[in-house]
C-alpha cells in the first residue's frame, strides 16, 4: 500500500520535536503497517516523532497500531502509580495530579525489562497545558557536570520504595500479587532488596545504572529516573505531609546516590535545569501519535487543565546488560 509521509523537518522550528504530516485515514493500523520503515528510520535519526493526522479515538486503535509495529508488548511491572490495563502493552497515563508536572525521566528505567519503544497516543487534548516534552538524554548528559556523572557512572543511583497501602502503588499493583513468596521470588530475580516491615508494610532497594549505551549506535546517554522519582521534586507541602506521617525513610519513593548518600535539593534543581535547557515539546492534538526511543529521549509531563486523554503503549523490552551497564545490583 502507498503511503505518503512528509519528512520531519524539525530544523524549520526551533523548540519542536520532528513531525510526520500525514493524509486523513480511515484505517490508522493500516497506515501503521505501511509506515513502518519510515517511522523507524524516523526514531533513528531524531529520537522521537510525532505523527499528525492519523484520527486515533480509542485505546483499540492504538492497540491496533502497535500491532503492525512489529514490536514485543511490554507489560508493565513495579509501577510507581496505579494504571488502567487496556491490553497487552496498553495502558492509561499513569495517575498524577493535573497541576502537578511530571518532571523528566526514561520509563521503567530502574526495571530490568524496561521498554526501548513508548507510543503516546492522545484521545483528548487538555484546555492548556499537558504538553510531553522530549530531551535528548546524550545531550543531557554532555551538559550535566562532569564530577557529578562521573559520580553517577561509578555509584550508579538507588531507588528506594515503601510500600504502605496508601499513598502510591500497592504491593499488588506494583508486583501482580500480594503473596510474600512471590513477591520475594520477583525481587529475588530482579535484582531489588526487599524487607518486610511489623506493620506489614513492604520496602524495597534497589541500584541501577545512570548511564548507558543505546545498543544501537553506543552512545553514552543520561539514562535514569534520579531526579522524577527523588523527594525535592515533590510539591513541598506533599513532601512535608509525606514525611510528618511516614517519617524520612518512609516515602513512597525516592532516589540516592548509589552509595547510599542523600541527593541535595541543588542537585534535583541542577538536574531539572539541564533537562528543561534541552526540552522540546509540541501542543497535543486529539488523534496524534507520539513515538519515542525511551533510551535516547526522556519524557516530561506538563501540568494541564481539561480532559487531557493520553494512552500509553510501551513495547521491545530490552535488558540493561544490553546497554553496557556499570551497576547492577546494590545494598537496600
Amino acid at each position: 500500500m502507498e503511503m505518503t509521509v512528509s519528512p520531519p523537518d524539525p530544523g524549520s522550528e526551533p523548540g519542536r520535536p520532528a513531525m510526520l504530516r500525514v493524509p486523513t485515514v480511515g484505517d490508522p493500523a493500516r497506515w501503521a503497517a505501511g509506515a513502518r520503515d519510515e517511522l523507524r528510520t524516523a526514531l533513528v535519526e531524531h529520537g522521537a516523532v510525532l505523527v499528525r493526522g492519523l484520527g486515533l479515538r480509542d485505546p483499540r486503535d492504538v492497540a491496533a497500531v502497535l500491532g503492525q509495529l512489529d514490536v514485543e508488548p511490554v507489560a508493565e511491572k513495579e509501577t510507581f502509580a496505579p494504571r488502567q490495563s487496556y491490553s497487552p502493552g496498553v495502558h492509561s497515563s499513569s495517575a498524577w495530579p493535573p497541576n502537578q508536572p511530571m518532571c523528566m525521566h526514561h520509563e521503567l528505567s530502574y526495571t530490568l525489562g524496561f521498554p526501548r519503544l513508548l507510543l503516546f497516543a492522545c484521545l483528548a487534548e487538555p484546555t492548556t497545558g499537558g504538553a510531553t516534552g522530549l530531551a535528548d538524554a546524550a545531550e543531557v548528559l554532555d551538559a550535566l557536570p562532569r564530577a557529578l556523572t562521573d559520580r553517577f557512572e561509578r555509584e550508579g543511583w538507588l531507588l528506594t520504595r515503601s510500600y504502605n497501602g496508601e499513598i502510591g502503588a500497592t504491593v499488588t499493583e506494583a508486583f501482580g500479587t500480594d503473596d510474600r513468596d512471590a513477591v520475594e521470588r520477583y525481587c529475588s530475580a530482579h535484582a531489588i532488596d526487599c524487607a518486610w516491615q511489623p506493620d506489614g508494610g513492604l520496602r524495597t532497594g534497589q541500584r541501577r545504572s545512570a548511564v548507558v549505551r543505546h545498543p544501537a549506535d553506543g552512545r553514552r546517554c543520561w539514562f535514569n529516573q534520579v531526579a522524577f522519582l527523588n523527594e525535592w521534586t515533590l510539591d513541598p507541602e506533599v513532601r512535608e505531609y509525606l514525611v510528618d506521617e511516614y517519617g524520612a525513610d518512609g516515602l513512597p519513593f525516592n532516589t540516592r546516590y548509589g552509595d547510599g548518600e542523600a541527593i541535595g535539593e541543588d542537585v534535583v534543581r541542577l538536574i531539572n535545569s539541564v533537562y528543561e535547557q534541552h526540552t522540546v515539546r509540541r501542543p497535543w492534538q486529539a488523534g496524534d501519535l507520539l513515538l519515542v526511543d525511551n533510551i535516547r529521549t526522556a519524557h516530561s509531563r506538563e501540568a494541564y487543565e481539561g480532559p487531557r486523554d493520553v494512552v500509553v503503549a510501551m513495547a521491545s523490552p530490552a535488558r540493561p546488560d544490553t546497554c553496557s551497564p556499570t551497576i547492577e545490583r546494590g545494598p537496600l
